[in-house]
């Protein structure tokens, strides 16, 4: 499946065209096929002679709708160019064509329609100029294909010319991630919400859960959307691949809650953002820098945004230049960095030049930042990022390299590793406590050279003192698990309890000490009892189970609930995320 848009100045014929094609009039409303004169876009779509599906977008010519034909080239694969040889190149084509550059569109031909209406020389001179005009361009070079919609002359022609085009142009890959840009929405009757668009970067499912983003109260969150059901060409499908114009039916949503311009995408997937680092390529044509000052117009995906600007590393771009830009849009957008956009400048009504996102969530300030596609360039810029987080702001999945879901870049690591060295290395000789760490340097710790680490303790290679297991105290600990001798009061040295708690083979809490058997006894004999009762149980059922005292079985549940194995709510215990099995 391709997705083609047609383009081209004001009453060239595009819409016959169409029609002509696909036996499918693109006009939809009244007063489109009063005036003659296409006002929104339009959709049709045809067989091809190989056997080849292919859905034209079908959009205005005029100026006073060039936000409508924005709203429709986003996403296409190719162009159909329409130029009529009785009037040849107009101002219209020129914009269409720089637009489509500006959205990177790479792939087209070139109809030269009304031929029926010109002789022969005409003909050729038309299409002579039109050469010359797309010298340079994408479309240089490209096929030109005289057709005279009216009397079906040239449509063979120009099919199999589609044919070509499209067997030597990609199709949209399948990432996982898919986005569809709303360009249409509607009430449908006996089936409630309606939105259509042309889907990329991956499938969609009926029933699947999904989120509608660009609502300027809903922000990134989204409003939650189930899908219903799935039509592509009129047809219904339970699962439709990236590249398809689409209709999908949603629950959850009331159709005029679903704009142009927002985004369906699945939840968790995106970092919606409303400021946006790209590079800016300004029109050669324009008589005008562009800088911060100015009313823009962002056009990307399906949608028009007002925007504000800065340039980075200067004060403006001159006409034909190329730089960078920070964009602050109006409502949280899901974009990628590869994305293309088109800026115009509403005052002026003209198209200023348009470029390609580079960074979704700008981490420098705008006075030092210098972006790039580079992903080590995020990472490098953050130090430490989640491995999920990361593919959000890129796209692209790398695994982590520090602990289980961590990208860190090597000086970041480097960094970290280096402090924990030194903090172990301060420690006194009873070691470091782990839980001094903070998550990051926790996760470094299996990388930091020349450390033993043993009961929730670290230190340097060769500075620990083992206790012997065979300690009295220990032992006596252990004899009486729920009513452990005072230390104290038997005389043990303060270093060696200090030691022993180090080494993980004594527990102490609120001044009681446990041996860590009976910590893990106790966990075991709370697990059976949730097991009778798993709405909890109380701190006295627990005290008869182990045959303690209130004195002993506090200190005891209080510890089991800092280390997740029980928790509280309100007077009972309930089994918490490392309660073992009974």
């Amino acid at each position: 499946m391709h997705v083609v848009a047609t383009a081209g100045h004001v009453d060239h014929g595009k819409s016959t065209l169409v029609l002509a094609l696909t036996g499918m009039d693109p006009d939809r409303f009244t007063e489109e096929k009063a005036r003659g004169l296409t006002i929104d876009l339009g959709f049709a779509w045809t067989e091809l002679p190989s056997g080849r599906e292919l859905a034209f977008v079908d959009v205005p010519g005029h100026v006073r709708f060039i936000r409508n034909m924005l709203a429709g080239v986003g996403a296409v694969d190719a162009c159909l160019f329409v130029v009529a040889a009785t009037e040849g190149w107009k101002p219209q084509s020129e914009e269409h064509l720089r637009i489509l550059e500006l959205l990177g569109v790479r792939s087209g031909l070139v109809a030269l329609t009304k031929v029926g209406l010109v002789d022969d020389e005409w003909r050729q001179l038309a299409q002579m100029e039109i050469e010359e005009r797309v010298a340079g361009t994408f479309l240089a070079g490209a096929g030109i294909v005289p057709v005279d919609a009216p009397s079906g002359e040239g449509l063979d022609e120009l099919r199999a010319a589609l044919d070509g085009l499209l067997a030597a142009t990609p199709t949209s890959l399948d990432r996982g991630r898919p986005r569809l840009w709303v360009d249409r929405s509607f009430a449908a009757k006996g089936s409630g919400t309606v939105v259509t668009g042309t889907l990329a970067g991956g499938a969609l499912e009926v029933d699947e859960e999904l989120v509608v983003l660009g609502d300027r109260h809903r922000g990134v969150r989204g409003i939650p959307v189930r899908v219903r059901a799935l039509q592509s060409h009129q047809r219904p499908q339970a699962r439709v691949g990236p590249g398809h114009r689409l209709a999908v039916n949603l629950t959850g949503i009331s159709h005029d809650q679903v704009l142009r311009g927002h985004a369906l995408v699945r939840p968790g997937q995106w970092a919606p953002t409303r400021t946006a680092d790209a590079s800016l390529d300004v029109l050669a044509s324009l008589d005008h820098d562009v800088s911060r000052r100015g009313a823009y117009q962002l056009y990307a995906g399906s949608g028009e945004h007002a925007v504000s600007l800065r340039v980075l590393g200067g004060d403006a771009i001159a006409p034909g230049g190329h730089g960078l830009i920070r964009l602050h849009l109006p409502v949280a957008l899901a974009l990628l960095p590869g994305d293309r956009y088109v800026l115009r400048e509403s005052g002026r009504a003209e198209t200023v030049g348009g470029g390609e996102v580079l960074d979704v969530a700008p981490a420098l300030p705008a006075s030092r930042a210098h972006p790039t596609r580079s992903v080590d360039r995020v990472i490098d810029e953050r130090g430490w990022i989640e491995a999920a987080e990361l593919e959000r702001l890129t796209g692209e999945r790398r695994p982590a390299n520090v602990g289980e879901r961590w990208v860190v870049s090597p000086a970041a690591r480097e960094r970290t590793v280096r402090e924990v060295h030194d903090a172990i290395a301060a420690a006194a000789d009873g070691g470091l406590d782990l839980a001094l760490l903070d998550e990051r340097q926790r996760a470094v710790l299996a990388q930091v050279g020349g450390v033993e680490v043993t009961g929730g303790r670290a230190w340097l290679a060769g500075r620990r003192t083992p206790v012997a297991t065979d300690h009295p105290w220990l032992a006596a600990l252990v004899a009486t698990p729920f009513s452990p001798p005072d230390p104290a009061a038997t005389g043990v040295d303060r270093k060696q309890v200090r030691d022993l708690v180090a080494q993980g083979l004594v527990v102490e809490r609120d001044g009681v000490y446990f041996a860590a058997t009976a910590v893990e006894e106790a966990a075991r004999t709370i697990a059976a009892l949730l097991e009778k009762s798993p709405e909890g149980v109380t701190v006295a059922e627990v005290r008869d189970a182990l045959g303690t005292t209130r004195k002993h079985v506090l200190p005891l549940l209080a510890h089991l609930d800092a280390t997740g194995v029980t928790r509280r709510r309100g007077d009972l215990r309930i089994g918490g995320p490392r309660l073992p099995k009974a």
